[in-house]
């Protein structure tokens, strides 16, 4: 079978594009997120290809005023990966590796036209590979960009005009389940564990990035961190070495109240980062564990459904509710005693046993 695909040089084994190897949970994906500066407003999308399911799917939410309004569509994409749309969501890419636009035309009372500009060159996180016995779980590649947003939302005839926003956007691709769950386990059956802290965040002449995987010890399986000024290439990309993420959380919950990021640069000079969350966006309004719109689950030719909810009442114990990413403020100190103030997400998910945290079966707090 032929795609548009195949007229672009892109090919990376003799079959055509429209295969993508032997694993059915391969899957391709563009994430985004927005925010003003004040972190009154906050978006985001996600957009997914799963070549070997044959279903394009994406999502778009908006928080504002306490209220999370998002709105979910799939489609079967008929093999071509290439028609990035779905109904009347659209991803467009303008400048690879630097600008992506969005489009949203009336989708269930939810319409957009978003324009993102990175603000250094993508950074390449360390390749995600886990298994659970001999089966595998994950294997991702990853990039992830700091930038600013332009454009316009539109909810339920409310116009939010979104000039010079931060935000961040991240490409993925590879192997996590996606889809309908395998009905056969791994035997025997482990107890599920997940320590994932995941920030970019954006000040005024610069960007700070920062992720971690850690197993149940708190040993870390995967981590970076970078620091991009404004305007720098791949070369140009601070790699900051050691970094250190301590938390505090709420009491009685999984939920981080206070989080410190330290690490040190090229010249072993210590920074510091200091976050401060300020409020909740749950990541299932764009199909993250979603209990009816997860990624890549069938919902015949075309499908799409709204939903609004309050993240600030949701108890934070129910699984769906799990992942989430915290609009934070927060403080750099440099080496110098020079301190700046930004804003960014504090994505995390915890699930299962975690030392340093004091958690020792799946949610606990």
């Amino acid at each position: 079978m032929l795609t548009w695909g195949d007229e672009y040089p892109i090919h990376q084994t003799p079959e055509p594009v429209w295969v993508a190897g032997s694993d059915r949970n391969f899957y391709d994906r563009y994430f985004f997120n927005g925010y003003s500066k004040d972190g009154s407003v906050f978006f985001g999308a996600a957009f997914g290809v799963y070549p070997h399911l044959n279903i394009m799917d994406g999502a778009f939410s908006v928080l504002k005023d306490g209220v999370q309004h998002s709105v979910h569509l799939s489609r079967v994409m008929h093999h071509e990966r290439m028609d990035t749309r779905v109904g009347p969501m659209k991803i467009e890419v303008l400048q690879p590796l630097h600008s992506v636009k969005i489009t949203l035309e009336g989708a269930e009372g939810i319409s957009g036209e978003l324009t993102f500009e990175g603000r250094h060159f993508p950074v390449e996180e360390p390749r995600f590979q886990r298994r659970s016995g001999s089966r595998t779980v994950m294997d991702v590649t990853r990039m992830t960009q700091n930038g600013h947003w332009n454009g316009w939302i539109e909810i339920d005839g409310e116009r939010i005009e979104v000039s010079s926003y931060y935000g961040t956007r991240d490409r993925s691709w590879g192997i996590r389940p996606i889809g309908a769950q395998d009905p056969q386990p791994v035997v025997p059956e482990k107890p599920f564990q997940f320590y994932w802290v995941w920030t970019p965040l954006n000040f005024e002449n610069l960007a700070v990035y920062f992720h971690v995987n850690e197993d149940e010890k708190g040993d870390s399986w995967n981590t970076r961190s970078v620091l991009g000024m404004d305007g720098a290439d791949a070369e140009a990309l601070m790699h900051l070495d050691s970094p250190k993420f301590t938390a505090e959380y709420e009491a009685g919950t999984r939920r981080i109240s206070k989080g410190l990021l330290e690490v040190t640069d090229t010249q072993g000079r210590l920074h510091k980062v200091h976050y401060e969350p300020q409020s909740i966006f749950q990541m299932k309004g764009l199909g993250y564990s979603h209990p009816s719109w997860g990624h890549g689950v069938y919902k015949g030719e075309y499908a799409i459904e709204r939903e609004d909810f309050k993240p600030g009442v949701m108890t934070w114990k129910e699984p769906t509710n799990l992942h989430i990413q915290a609009i934070s403020k927060v403080t750099h100190e440099g080496p110098d005693g020079k301190s700046s103030e930004g804003i960014g997400a504090l994505e995390q998910l915890f699930i299962g046993p975690h030392a340093p945290s004091g958690w020792k079966d799946v949610l606990d707090a």
